[in-house]
């Protein structure tokens, strides 16, 4: 993933903090880069990315232009692009960004933790997403305990809800990690997702996290049959439910 020092950007411009020029994996079955936008609102302890998830003065920074000037170069070559995280949904210029690269003739894929509705709906409402991918952790009216205390559950439900919808492709993605994901939890999920195109769960990953100290206490890993029985119980929810 390339990265570049630079200042952190004023609160307007959006703030990349890498990019993975080319992914078969990311946006299947298309072939796309991978933007990764800077800062996020929750801290969830598994966090793969902690570099993106927590900034500070050290943040590494890559301008909008350079961005820009390397997709122009790979418009032959690649389908679409990602925007991920940190959280894309909590920078302003998010929308105009997702123009520019609709402009440019991408499909454009968002990552997010469902917790500004608002700006999915307008991005919806404006065409500016062909592809909705939406984290979700636990039962939202646990998030307050495991993942941020301010979590609102009500906007997260809003989120999904503007998800399902909205007439896009969309998938839902859960990190199986007790004790956030449980058959008790799972199962407010599945009432919370049902009818949704796609539910991913995902095998968690305990090295270069945001909080190393989580993996002391033994069990936090899902077992292989806890996410074949997961798989089982989101069958009869969604139309198609993956292991990844």
């Amino acid at each position: 993933m390339e990265t570049e020092p630079s200042p952190i950007p004023d609160e307007a411009e959006m703030h990349i903090g890498g990019l993975l020029k080319y992914s078969l994996i990311d946006y299947p079955p298309h072939i796309s880069c991978v933007i990764f936008t800077a800062g996020c609102n929750f801290r969830c302890p598994y966090c793969h990315n902690p570099e993106l998830a927590v900034t500070g003065a050290d943040t590494r920074h890559l301008s909008r232009n350079h961005v820009m000037d390397f997709l122009a170069t790979r418009k032959k070559y690649l389908d679409g692009a990602v925007i991920s995280g940190g959280e894309p949904t909590l920078h302003p210029d998010l929308a105009g960004f997702c123009a520019d690269l609709k402009s440019m003739g991408f499909l454009v894929k968002l990552d997010t933790n469902g917790s500004r509705p608002e700006v999915i709906r307008e991005l919806v409402k404006n065409s500016l997403v062909d592809y909705l991918a939406m984290d979700i952790k636990t039962d939202p009216e646990l998030y307050n305990q495991y993942i941020a205390v301010q979590a609102d559950a009500a906007a997260l439900r809003s989120s999904v809800q503007i998800i399902i919808e909205s007439g896009l492709a969309h998938e839902f993605r859960t990190t199986c990690v007790h004790p956030l994901i449980t058959r008790e939890t799972l199962k407010s999920i599945a009432e919370l997702v049902a009818g949704a195109d796609l539910h991913a769960f995902q095998h968690v990953q305990n090295k270069n996290v945001l909080d190393p100290s989580f993996f002391d206490e033994q069990g936090r890993v899902s077992s292989d049959d806890d996410m074949e029985a997961f798989q089982t119980l989101m069958a009869g929810y969604v139309k198609k439910v993956i292991i990844r």
